[in-house]
């Protein structure tokens, strides 16, 4: 695996700045969580941010699918030690830089830790200034997506009014907070109807998590479903670009804008360093059994 620069110069680069790290993780398949990432960074952006997406559903990737952009490396390649991690990132017109993934690749879905250390130190080596760090994990209660999550310094868990995906986001912030008891959970409610059903459905979620773990994670707030989403999804381009006036686009920015306005912990939660210091040296290490 090649490196995108100099050990000494990427640490005085990411030093020089706070940079937010957030992972968006869902219990289950089909709650919106890719979209919810790829519209969070766009609106990010449009804030006058500098958000890098990282697609860490290292299996069946789709970031870049989901925003109609080519991208002719990914991180296969990276580990194969064809190219560095700078060398497969790909910028949508918004400005969002975006890291992708493999899909339909098993083996990329089941890397070892020790590759995995090797992929996570290339994210130590990248030069470009930051100020947030998107992490879209896959679905599930896997390793990788446990470990990605527990290493940022915040995690949104994506939720939508089915049962099946209640039950699944309980499962995850119960396998969260008890690997990691300080995590700081937030929840998304995706397409509903209104900001009322959004709250009514987090609500919903925390009395099961309150009778059963004495935790409530906090409302992050809520997406509604809209013609004009769906019309974007179908055109691949964000909401926020496609339709920047529409009730789901005026969610997104919400949302950007609460992150925005959010200070980055000190260390030693705090940067880039901190992610890779977690992802290197946690008890949770991707591809190690928990």
């Amino acid at each position: 695996m090649r490196s995108g620069g100099s050990n000494q110069a990427a640490g005085l680069s990411l030093a020089a700045q706070p940079v937010k790290v957030i992972a968006i993780t869902g219990g289950k398949g089909g709650v919106g969580k890719t979209n919810v990432a790829a519209n969070l960074g766009t609106a990010l952006c449009r804030l006058g941010r500098q958000v890098l997406l990282l697609d860490a559903d290292l299996g069946l990737a789709n970031v870049d699918v989901v925003l109609g952009l080519r991208a002719r490396l990914n991180l296969e390649h990276v580990v194969a030690g064809e190219c560095a991690l700078d060398d497969v990132i790909v910028t949508a017109p918004s400005g969002l830089k975006i890291v992708p993934a493999s899909s339909g690749n098993a083996a990329m879905a089941n890397l070892g830790p020790t590759v995995h250390g090797g992929l996570i130190q290339a994210f130590s080596e990248l030069l470009k200034p930051l100020d947030v760090l998107l992490i879209d994990t896959a679905a599930g209660l896997s390793e990788s997506v446990l470990t990605f999550s527990e290493a940022a310094q915040r995690i949104t868990v994506v939720v939508c009014d089915e049962p099946a995906a209640l039950t699944d986001a309980y499962g995850l912030i119960k396998a969260l907070r008890r690997r990691q008891p300080s995590a700081r959970l937030d929840v998304v409610a995706n397409m509903v109807e209104d900001e009322a059903h959004g709250r009514a459905l987090h609500d919903k979620l925390v009395r099961v998590t309150e009778r059963f773990l004495g935790f409530a994670p906090g409302y992050q707030g809520a997406i509604p479903r809209d013609d004009y989403l769906r019309r974007a999804v179908q055109r691949q381009t964000a909401v926020v670009d496609g339709f920047p006036n529409s009730a789901s686009a005026r969610a997104f920015m919400k949302l950007a804008q609460a992150i925005d306005a959010w200070r980055p912990p000190c260390a030693p939660r705090g940067g880039l360093e901190f992610f890779v210091e977690r992802l290197l040296q946690g008890p949770g290490r991707i591809g190690q059994a928990g």
